[in-house]
């Protein structure tokens, strides 16, 4: 399987830190609870993101990546509508953002409900830097199991196109999908049945 396809990636090419190189003592669950989004104006909600990448790329052992999924569920949904919009438009950290989305995507895809099925979806993202200005990423789930990467190459059961914020706030549970699809929120190309009811092969908790 190609690297490209492996969403556990870094932005960097460094060495995941050691359980040695972990800050002692820092929760960082308890941190991000306590520091609640709508405590915060816009810019200081994209300045703690920043800062938790940061001080993950620099090897401290605070960063997103070791959130539960369950807190970072939570601690999206209590972000506004213009707090996500300001960190998806911050050029580095919505790629930081997709890649955790992604990534626990991977990890909540429920075996059961998709046991037996094989399909490739196609995500176009509005406010990208990519072709048309979109933002492409592929999600191929086969046998049970999720892996999505940037640059799609198969051939796509659907193709789902929205902006960053409202797929944010669907897979995280603060808005309903069929809303979204009701209002056009989200075009899609390819077999709707099946776009509508995507989510539901997934078990991310809800906030």
């Amino acid at each position: 399987m190609s690297r490209q396809w492996d969403m556990r990636f870094r932005r960097n090419p460094e060495p995941t830190p050691t359980p040695d190189a972990a800050a002692p003592g820092v929760d960082i669950d308890a941190f991000a609870r306590a520091v609640d989004p709508q405590r915060l104006d816009e810019a200081q909600f994209v300045q703690l993101i920043d800062m938790l990448d940061m001080l993950g790329r620099v090897g401290t052992g605070i960063e997103l990546a070791n959130m539960r999924t369950d807190t970072f569920v939570w601690f999206v949904s209590r972000a506004s509508a213009t707090q996500l919009d300001q960190l998806m438009a911050h050029a580095h950290l919505r790629h930081v953002v997709f890649g955790e989305i992604f990534r626990r995507m991977s990890e909540h895809l429920d075996p059961v409900r998709a046991a037996d099925l094989s399909a490739v979806v196609h995500w176009r993202f509005t406010g990208g830097t990519g072709d048309g200005g979109y933002d492409r990423f592929q999600t191929r789930i086969h046998s049970g199991s999720c892996v999505s990467g940037r640059h799609p190459t198969g051939d796509a059961r659907v193709t789902l196109t929205l902006s960053p914020v409202d797929f944010l706030r669907a897979v995280t549970g603060t808005v309903n999908v069929a809303l979204l699809f009701m209002r056009g929120k989200v075009k899609v190309r390819g077999d709707i049945a099946f776009a509508a009811g995507l989510i539901n092969y997934f078990d991310l908790p809800k906030p």
